[in-house]
């Protein structure tokens, strides 16, 4: 995890313009540099630094002897960087996984590039030789990236929106910052005056698709076909190696647990194979809620059946309210679940960094998009529109749940690894059979539960937990969080005000109070700028009104003690 920062163009005085890239400092607490590019003034990176891998030769800009004409910054996790040493024959100057690009890159082009790398990364890749710029992020937008291009060709980029907002510019007041489309490269062309132009973007893979990397994959061809104990055994297979490749670091491991099916299965892997591979020390799992909230009370079981050393954080509904504002600034969104969802993630992470040592932090998301895990899918029409349905979430990963998991960790310097979202995985799941991959017998993510149902590695009262949203199960059974938040914003919002919500915010206006106070805070940081969340998540094929599953017909708490 790091903050990266560049701009190419810039009319304006960089060490003014440099403040802006202090606004992400949180991403990398270890250590800051600023560069300007030889030969073009006005063009600079900025790179903010959590070391997680070569404490030596890790700072960037990476620049090594053999392309002194390429710059590369760049925020990620590249896994088989190894493996495309061996396969092609490279050889690194440094032990960062992030030097395999500059290597790929010279071999082949920015499309190899993009395609051949098993991660999560956004990075800009400046090519002076040739006065090129590439921009690329991965699949699911794990990793951030925003930009920001002027009709006259200045080009701002960087890994929070927050770090663009405040640019100046002599043509344009208020130049307009974008997301970076997840799966993508762009490609610039960089003229003399240190300006850009856009040539292309282009989308480099599709989720659906079974990534070029595979070629030199740690796991080789697995065995083929769709009847059920062989497509348990490769899902075990393929899950498991996607923790094992997450385990690159040299700083400590830790591990989010909500007591849910996700976070449960990635602790007991992970714990298994830090286990195999005597790590030498021991696996900490952090979960979060309010007194006796369901969450606390199952990743309890959690922790005591696979042996973690487990920390329980407990804060009250004041602590949350106080905690909204600084979240919505973290998070540079305004919907409804994901404010109220990145509460408890701000908080654990706090605790976390301030508490503990472990930096890098594994966790679940991405599991019910994929393996149809929301409480709506029971009322899928059928399991086709149910797999187009977790195709489309997955699509958008990067505006709701991924957006959520990067902020708030990131707010307090931590590292997330997601290993539900691995390219191979994600892609072997996604070629099942529609109707394999639909609830049964009125339990979501059935197939997940059935593959490891054999292995032990989690109490079965886990592993067949039903669905709990993680801004519900961290706050009693008795009153959700959402019904917590509601009755403390009711009177902060004037009926009058709500009234009126559709003239003041024409696109995406709010419907209620609690949406109304969230928009507000919002524009307050971030004003103009409603457009980067295309719309609200909610689910489909219900009538609801609100994004809680607690509201859903189907919903079963458990049963109060």
């Amino acid at each position: 995890m790091c903050g990266i920062w560049a701009l190419f163009g810039s009319d304006e005085c960089l060490s003014v313009q440099c403040l802006s890239a202090m606004k992400i400092a949180h991403r990398g607490p270890d250590a800051f540099r600023f560069e300007n590019v030889n030969g073009f003034t006005n063009c600079c990176f900025g790179f903010h630094r959590l070391a997680v891998v070569d404490q030596l030769y890790g700072m960037q800009p990476i620049r090594v002897k053999k392309f002194p004409y390429l710059w590369l910054c760049y925020n990620g996790e590249i896994y088989n960087f190894k493996q495309l040493q061996k396969q092609f024959g490279f050889e690194y100057q440094t032990l960062v996984d992030g030097e395999v690009i500059l290597h790929l890159y010279n071999r082949g082009g920015i499309e190899q590039t993009a395609s051949m790398l098993d991660g999560v990364f956004a990075f800009i890749l400046l090519d002076t030789a040739n006065r090129k710029v590439f921009l690329a992020r991965d699949t699911y937008g794990v990793r951030p990236l925003f930009k920001v291009l002027t009709d006259d060709g200045f080009l701002g980029v960087c890994s929070e929106a927050k770090g663009l907002i405040n640019l100046k510019h002599s043509t344009s007041l208020c130049p307009k910052v974008e997301p970076f489309l997840p799966g993508h490269y762009e490609v610039l062309d960089l003229k003399p005056s240190g300006k850009v132009a856009s040539v292309e973007l282009v989308k480099f893979h599709s989720y659906k698709d079974e990534p070029l990397h595979v070629v030199c994959d740690t796991v080789e061809t697995l065995p083929s076909g769709f009847d059920l104990e062989t497509v348990k055994s490769n899902i075990r297979i393929l899950f498991e190696n996607a923790v094992r490749k997450r385990l690159m670091a040299h700083r400590r491991i830790g591990c989010l647990l909500s007591g849910g099916l996700d976070s449960s299965l990635v602790a007991a892997v992970l714990l298994k194979l830090m286990k195999e591979m005597n790590f030498s020390y021991p696996l900490q799992t952090f979960a979060i809620g309010m007194e006796n909230s369901p969450d606390l009370l199952a990743a309890r079981k959690v922790a005591a059946h696979i042996g973690s050393e487990h920390h329980e954080v407990i804060f009250n509904s004041e602590e949350g309210i106080q905690a909204i504002e600084d979240v919505i600034f973290s998070l540079e969104t305004y919907d409804i679940t994901t404010v109220r969802a990145s509460i408890g993630m701000y908080l654990v992470s706090k605790y976390i960094r301030k508490k503990t040592d472990s930096v890098v932090i594994f966790s679940g998301e991405g599991s019910d998009e994929l393996t149809q895990g929301y409480i709506y899918f029971h009322k899928a029409p059928s399991p086709e529109e149910a797999a187009e349905e977790s195709e489309r979430l997955l699509k958008e990963l990067y505006l709701f749940d991924v957006l959520r998991a990067d902020r708030t960790t990131a707010a307090h310097g931590l590292e997330l690894r997601v290993p539900f979202l691995d390219h191979r995985f994600t892609t072997y799941y996604l070629s099942l059979p529609a109707e394999l991959r639909t609830p049964k017998n009125g339990i979501e993510k059935y197939l997940l539960r059935q593959s490891f149902e054999d292995s032990n590695l989690l109490p079965k009262e886990i592993l067949w937990r039903p669905k709990e949203a993680f801004s519900d199960g961290i706050a009693s059974v008795k009153k959700s969080w959402f019904s917590i938040l509601q009755d403390y914003i009711d009177p902060q919002v004037d009926d009058l005000l709500l009234e009126k919500a559709v003239e003041k915010y024409p696109f995406n206006p709010p419907r209620t109070k609690e949406s109304y106070y969230y928009r507000q805070i919002f524009e307050k940081h971030y004003s103009g700028q409603s457009s980067w969340l295309p719309h609200y998540w909610m689910p489909r094929w219900v009538k609801a009104t609100d994004p809680s599953a607690r509201t859903l017909k189907h919903y079963k708490s458990a049963p109060q003690e």
